[in-house]
């Protein structure tokens, strides 16, 4: 059954009114959760994902105006994406890609270079492409991560990623000025991609979240979509990165 699409509270306008929004890894988890509540604030959406058949549902059921399934991690088709979009487009939304986890020390030389710069060059294939479709103060706006902020064995790989990205993207704003880019960075977040990384375990941790959680629930993929959604329409915010992990880091 489709999801809900948020309803925009009477007595204001949408907040995306008129705009576009593209969302590259749109078809599933938090990609999709802001296509959707993009359109609710009055936006048409793009979106793309790998999988064509869950990428064409998607669509059909936020009523994308567009979709384009390809591997964003492959430079020419991510190119060949923003080549054929129409311009001028106001915000782009980038969830693709996953963490890597595993001792660093037993992971072989291709795969580790792969994931310590996997995320790195797809934010700047992104930048690059973007910089002349993007209207000024529209936006790009990546994903990251806060659990890998502590030396844990396993973590060494995502920690350099999860500690990289804040310092590109602030650079990043000033070479992309006046187009606006953020990166927000999550916790645990209930989606598809996290069933899959923790398999059995998946209700464990549901139940430690909610039992230790500021917030005494799990953070959601449609908690992410309203701050993507804010950080598209805030003109005042650029070069920064916004937690949110329901005050995960706040824990020992």
């Amino acid at each position: 059954m489709a999801a809900a699409t948020p309803e925009v509270p009477l007595g204001r306008e949408p907040e995306l009114l008129g705009q576009m929004v593209v969302v590259i890894g749109g078809s599933a988890g938090i990609g999709l959760e802001t296509a959707r509540r993009a359109r609710a604030e009055g936006a048409s959406v793009i979106i793309t994902g790998r999988n064509p058949e869950r990428l064409a549902e998607a669509a059909r059921e936020i009523g994308a105006q567009g979709k384009a399934a390809f591997d964003a991690e492959d430079p020419a088709a991510l190119g060949a994406f923003f080549r054929d979009l129409p311009a001028p487009i106001d915000h782009v939304m980038v969830t693709a890609g996953a963490p890597h986890y595993g001792p660093a020390l037993e992971m072989p030389a291709e795969e580790a270079r792969s994931a310590l710069t996997g995320h790195l060059l797809l934010a700047l294939e992104v930048a690059r492409n973007a910089k002349d479709k993007v209207r000024p103060l529209g936006s790009l706006t990546f994903m990251g991560g806060t659990g890998a902020r502590r030396p844990r064995v396993g973590l060494a790989i995502a920690s350099t990623v999860t500690l990289a990205l804040p310092a590109l993207i602030a650079n990043l704003a000033l070479e992309l000025a006046p187009i606006r880019i953020n990166l927000i960075a999550c916790g645990f977040v209930d989606t598809p991609l996290s069933a899959s990384l923790l398999g059995a375990d998946l209700d464990k941790r549901r139940a430690e979240l909610r039992a230790t959680l500021p917030i005494q629930r799990v953070v959601q993929p449609a908690d992410v979509a309203a701050l993507a959604v804010h950080l598209m329409s805030n003109t005042a915010l650029t070069g920064a990165t916004f937690d949110i992990d329901g005050g995960q880091q706040l824990l020992a």
